[in-house]
């Protein structure tokens, strides 16, 4: 069956409310870890983890920054309006340079509230270094599935100086609380570092100063990638079938550095944390595939598709992954550029050939989504089984949740 004939109803199952992980627990590697591999699971902690890795494997994280992405304005009339910034609405040739923007960005939101937003201006005051600031949000257009916003300040200050001092840590929808003040580093992995996410790439969340001893101890090396992480990631599959679903695009950001590292550890097993970091590498091959098809091709002739790898005339390559990996770095190269900067669409979903990355290590995710959908990709029907299992043993779920480490299933 086609990925795009998939059946959504199929990746359903019941996830009771007391299994949701509201809080994370107190020290982030004594999380349940499940690992499945050859069709067997096991159970054990994410501070062990090294021991269940291959030796000399290659791991690669995603080193995305959360952003306080949730700004709620007071209405003169006591009422809150919440502004959550989804990606800027300007062109994006870098996320840094954006979020050094001064004095005023535009940025595509979600609004709760909206129909009470009836001035022209919603206002925020506070202070940055005894300086008083008072933040503008205009309303500039409504779009099919979201709105433009215009955010104006006076003075010196980056918007990223901003938003860290007026925006609050954008939890994910299904933790039902506010925000408090050790969500700021609880849902940040400890190695984030570039700014740009919206949504935690919860899979490193586990992962402390202990467990990179431990890799470094078994010889593993690891590598960065970065995505930036939009909240399309929770959104709901609500077409029956996958063809009518229209995925979330995501930036990836991925030195020239990162690719010779990868080329170099390519006949290793690679091991990706989290679903963004699969999304991420899997598209490198299809970028190297088309530069192969199409030697004078662009970056952006580069951004992959929804469903463009599951084409005829893309889906039955024989390219192997050093050749395309090899293409893209020459890429780079013969361009004078030190890194890939664009966007990806790609879908994974049962049906899908991995071209490169040999396991995952990832949270527990919701019901009909496509995070589920590339879990299965990996696991295939035993996906169900993992759950089950998780579900049964009391492991806890989604973004503060418990993981599990998974061996592709054809390998």
């Amino acid at each position: 069956m086609r990925p795009q004939d998939l059946s959504i109803a199929d990746f359903d199952y019941h996830l009771p409310e007391e299994k949701i992980a509201v809080f994370p627990l107190p020290e982030r590697d004594q999380s349940k870890l499940l690992i499945y591999k050859n069709g067997a699971i096991e159970e054990d902690v994410y501070r062990n983890i090294a021991a269940h890795l291959p030796e000399k494997c290659f791991l690669v994280f995603n080193n995305t920054k959360v952003i306080n992405a949730r700004i709620l304005f007071a209405k003169p009339t006591g009422g809150v309006i919440e502004i959550f910034l989804l990606e800027p609405h300007e062109t994006v040739n870098d996320y840094a340079l954006v979020l050094q923007q001064k004095n005023s960005v535009k940025w595509k939101c979600m609004i709760g509230g909206a129909g009470k937003w009836k001035q022209k201006y919603l206002e925020k005051n506070f202070i940055i270094n005894n300086d008083a600031i008072q933040l503008k949000a205009g309303l500039i257009e409504k779009l099919p599935d979201a709105y433009i916003v215009e955010l104006s300040w006076p003075g010196h200050y980056s918007f990223a100086e901003i938003l860290e001092h007026s925006g609050k840590t954008p939890l994910p929808p299904y933790i039902k609380r506010d925000a408090e003040e050790s969500d700021a580093e609880r849902y940040q992995t400890i190695y984030s570092k570039f700014e740009g996410s919206v949504a935690a790439p919860t899979a490193g969340l586990h992962f402390t100063k202990k467990i990179f001893s431990a890799l470094a101890e078994k010889k593993i090396e690891i590598g960065f990638v970065t995505l930036h992480v939009g909240a399309g990631t929770f959104k709901p599959v609500k077409s029956a079938t996958m063809q009518d679903h229209d995925m979330h695009a995501e930036w990836i950001d991925v030195p020239k550095e990162f690719l010779e590292q990868l080329i170099n550890n390519i006949n290793k097993h690679v091991i990706c944390v989290g679903t963004t970091s699969v999304r991420t590498i899997e598209s490198l091959y299809w970028m190297g595939v088309k530069i192969i098809h199409n030697k004078n091709a662009s970056v952006q002739d580069l951004e992959i598709q929804q469903w463009e790898v599951y084409e005829e005339g893309m889906a039955n390559v024989s390219i192997t992954a050093k050749q395309s990996l090899q293409c893209l770095l020459q890429f780079l190269e013969d361009k004078q550029l030190n890194k890939l900067f664009l966007r990806t669409q790609i879908i994974i979903a049962p049906g899908y050939e991995f071209k490169i990355i040999d396991g995952i290590i990832t949270n527990f995710h919701q019901p009909k989504s496509t995070l589920l959908l590339l879990v299965a990709a990996i696991a295939g029907n035993d996906w169900r089984k993992m759950y089950d299992y998780a579900l049964q043993h009391h492991f806890r779920f989604l973004s503060y949740g418990d993981g599990c480490l998974i061996f592709r299933r054809d390998h």
